[in-house]
């Protein structure tokens, strides 16, 4: 059943679903319009609004193109790419090799949402080299398991309320994460997922004879570098000098140290500053480092050019009142049993418009909050509807998955048709869990 839904979807992605930069320019123009005619907002104004909200992401831009480097340095490096190796040599057939990776990608992904992605498309490339499988579900097997992150460990809306001194502290004060990410409820669906997630990709292998394979050869060169040779110049030997490398990667290991010691929280910037100084070390020389780098930097493009349109949708999503408008329409259908449900949905729907878990809260909780005390619902849960609601439908904006689709080099039309059906599947499962639990 899961492959005959997948093949119409994966037909249709295919045909109509353009690159990801034309997609952008589409939700821009959608949300134009839409804030026009719902809110009656000035055209000129609408213009102002997006082109001052256009730069607002920068910071975070290069942050997300550093996620994808570090990440593919570190992941690229020998050590962690023999443990990957020695993973996907368990991967015996197709099947198993698609129910590895999701696995993978769904534990790397609760960990940390930039490690899961960067891991999950290594994972996929190393596996396409070991096992002859349909490349495009390989990949989209990997950014399934991106659906977890905002249930896990980095899930950056719980993390906020339970962070002193947040913004909404004085509505609903501090909420640990014993509440949020480690309560029963929250662990039960999380492990729901583990459990269909890889299933439902291994419902959708598709026979032999419709299989998309991929040439090894075009999944990177992993071959060591050549050994410096006995007439090696200066530069060639500082460009292959282990103590160099380790004279700048200790001392980087050691701030991290102190960072958590002192009781400091895990946020993008730390993040890259882990991915980038354990793969200096891991690495051993600035050749070996730089080969990485080279390799990793040439699937950044997309991010460089769509996040500054993506700045400017939620500029006009927030500033219009239109986001504010989606999500209190769904509050006035609500009760205090059904509004972390329906916060799940309105925030799926907004996420597609304002594809940050960050930002988005910023938009829904002055709406979500007021109900949710009025309404006497249990603000734990209001909340991480809200969070689900964002991660859920990051299967069909492919804002995140550029950083994995620049490693696996593919398009979101190739992975697309199969996330559709995780789409259906996971919504079902996270929103009924959040109605019945």
């Amino acid at each position: 059943m899961l492959r005959a839904l997948s093949r119409p979807a994966t037909r249709l992605m295919e045909r109509w679903l353009p690159d990801a930069f034309i997609f952008v320019i589409v939700l821009t123009l959608v949300a134009a319009l839409a804030a026009i005619v719902s809110e009656g907002t000035n055209p000129v104004e609408l213009i102002r609004m997006w082109g001052n909200g256009f730069w607002e992401l920068l910071a975070f831009s290069m942050q997300m193109l550093l996620v994808l480097v570090t990440g593919f340095i570190l992941a690229s490096s020998p050590p962690v790419r023999k443990i990957l190796q020695r993973l996907a040599g368990l991967a015996t057939s197709r099947g198993s090799a698609i129910i590895l990776v999701s696995i993978v990608s769904l534990a790397a992904s609760w960990i940390n949402w930039g490690f899961g992605l960067v891991v999950g498309a290594i994972f996929a490339k190393e596996l396409a080299r070991q096992i002859k499988v349909d490349y495009r579900l390989l990949v989209a097997a990997a950014y399934s398991g991106f659906v977890i992150w905002h249930g896990g460990m980095s899930g950056s809306i719980p993390l906020t309320i339970a962070t002193p001194g947040h913004f909404t502290e004085d509505q609903i004060g501090v909420i640990s994460t014993s509440d949020t990410i480690f309560s029963v409820w929250n662990l039960a669906i999380v492990a729901a997922l583990f459990i269909i997630v890889p299933l439902v990709n291994r419902g959708m292998l598709p026979p032999e004879s419709e299989q998309v394979l991929v040439d090894p050869a075009k999944l990177g060169n992993d071959a060591a570098p050549a050994p410096l040779p006995a007439n090696a110049t200066p530069a060639e030997r500082l460009e292959n000098s282990r103590l160099l490398m380790w004279a700048i990667g200790i001392p980087g290991v050691i701030w991290l140290a102190l960072h958590f010691i002192g009781g400091g929280a895990i946020n993008l910037n730390v993040v890259n500053f882990l991915f980038l100084f354990v793969g200096i070390l891991c690495h051993g020389t600035a050749r070996s480092l730089l080969a990485a780098l080279d390799e990793g930097v040439r699937g950044g493009a997309g991010i460089v050019i769509q996040f500054p349109f993506y700045a400017g949708i939620m500029a006009i999503m927030t500033q219009s009142g239109l986001a504010a408008s989606l999500s209190e329409w769904f509050v006035s259908i609500s009760t205090a049993t059904t509004l972390p449900f329906w916060s799940f949905i309105s925030a799926g729907i907004v996420n597609i418009f304002v594809p940050s878990g960050g930002g988005q809260w910023a938009v829904q909780a002055p709406v979500m909050l007021p109900a949710a005390a009025a309404l006497g619902a249990d603000m734990p849960r209001v909340v991480m509807g809200v969070a689900w609601g964002d991660a859920w439908t990051n299967l069909l904006q492919p804002f995140w998955a550029l950083p994995m689709l620049g490693i696996a080099g593919l398009k979101p039309r190739d992975i697309m048709g199969f996330c559709v059906v995780h789409l259906l599947i996971t919504g079902v499962v996270i929103g009924g869990l959040l109605l019945l639990l």
